[in-house]
């Protein structure tokens, strides 16, 4: 006997549309839409077809039809549908000589030219899925100390810019998270892996294979949703660096609980830049030019190279505005820096371009904390 509980469909229902609605996309080139693929392949297999037809047609005198001793172009098309498919009645049969070697010097290559056509698309939709699994298995395994973008809208798709621009990831290294299909698959048409799902659940952040990334990145929509993110995502992983992003400053705290190491509060920043050009149109250009990684001036972080050990920070190359030393990071006209150290990092305006000397070791300036 089969009992059902109360829900018990929907509960079904609702479980089936999740597992439908989360899965795993990998970036790939197409060449050409699956459709039009199968309706070209189609296409050949119908001209082989109707060429073998006329062919049979052009030389229907050195066939003979069991029925009535003639062949006609319904007759052509009947012996070229079961000849090419290998069925073979017998009922139409090449009695001529020319016929017979017709039949074996071009209908037979036909007759293989259609079954290759015809096998060769079954078997491409029967292992298109085992291709995709296989795909999917490398690329668990190959894939750690990633990065994990969660929405790729305006904030997340301009975080991985940025980052792509210093040089210190490759798009390979990068899974976007977003509950939206059409907004992964433009994820996945910029090389980036992408994961269709709701990233509050656990699942759906594992499939992103969350427990392995270096960083993640919570660029979602609303606040709530960014702040149930960085708990499931700090549960996962204990050791990943989260940066999040939300619109309200008071719910900044709240977030910095939930597991992020940095907070940026979007719209207080946006306002405060806004504010700054009405200032100075001059300062808030220069500002807009230091967030923008990769042109004109970079704010990166790097190492204290060995010649600037026991110097202050004014007494080094680059322009140094703030130092990072352990755990906290001190202004360059801090009285606590003293000298520079050799565990110190320095957080330094250079000149976007090939510098081998300020490319060193250098990464974006990121959220420490104090």
């Amino acid at each position: 006997m089969h009992v059902k509980l109360p829900g018990q469909d929907a509960i079904a229902r609702q479980a089936g549309e999740q597992l439908v609605a989360t899965r795993i996309k990998l970036p790939r080139r197409v060449v050409e839409r699956p459709f039009r693929q199968v309706a070209k392949r189609i296409a050949m297999a119908l001209a082989v077809l109707v060429g073998t037809a006329l062919l049979v047609y052009a030389g229907r005198d050195g066939y003979g039809d069991n029925s009535d001793h003639k062949v006609d172009l319904l007759d052509a098309f009947y012996y070229a549908t079961v000849t090419l498919s290998t069925t073979g009645y017998g009922d139409i049969v090449p009695v001529s000589d020319t016929a017979r070697l017709i039949n074996i010097l071009v209908v037979t290559p036909l007759r293989v030219l259609f079954l290759i056509i015809l096998v060769g698309t079954t078997l491409e939709v029967l292992t298109e899925r085992t291709r995709e699994e296989w795909r999917l298995h490398r690329w668990r395994h190959a894939l750690r100390d990633h990065t994990v973008v969660v929405g790729f809208g305006t904030k997340g798709r301009s975080a991985i810019k940025t980052v792509l621009a210093a040089g210190s990831l490759t798009p390979q290294q990068v899974v976007v998270v977003d509950p939206s299909e059409k907004v992964i698959e433009l994820a996945t048409a910029e090389g980036f892996a992408g994961v269709v799902g709701d990233a509050t659940r656990s699942d759906v952040l594992a499939r992103a294979e969350v427990g392995k990334a270096r960083q993640i990145i919570i660029a979602t929509q609303r606040d709530d949703t960014a702040v149930l993110v960085a708990l499931t995502a700090r549960q996962l992983n204990r050791a990943a660096h989260i940066v999040a992003a939300v619109r309200e400053e008071e719910n900044a705290p709240l977030l910095r609980q939930s597991g992020a190491d940095a907070v940026i509060t979007s719209a207080s920043a946006a306002g405060r830049l806004l504010g700054l050009s009405v200032l100075s149109p001059s300062a808030g250009t220069v500002m807009e030019d230091l967030i923008q990684q990769g042109t004109g001036l970079d704010l990166v972080e790097r190492p204290v190279i060995k010649a600037e050990i026991g110097r202050g920070p004014r007494e080094t190359d680059d322009l140094v505005v703030s130092v990072v030393r352990g755990h906290r990071v001190l202004g360059y006209d801090d009285p606590a820096v003293g000298t520079l150290q050799a565990t110190d990092r320095l957080i330094t305006i250079v000149r976007a371009g090939p510098d081998p000397r300020a490319l060193r070791d250098t990464r974006p300036l990121r959220g420490h904390p104090s």
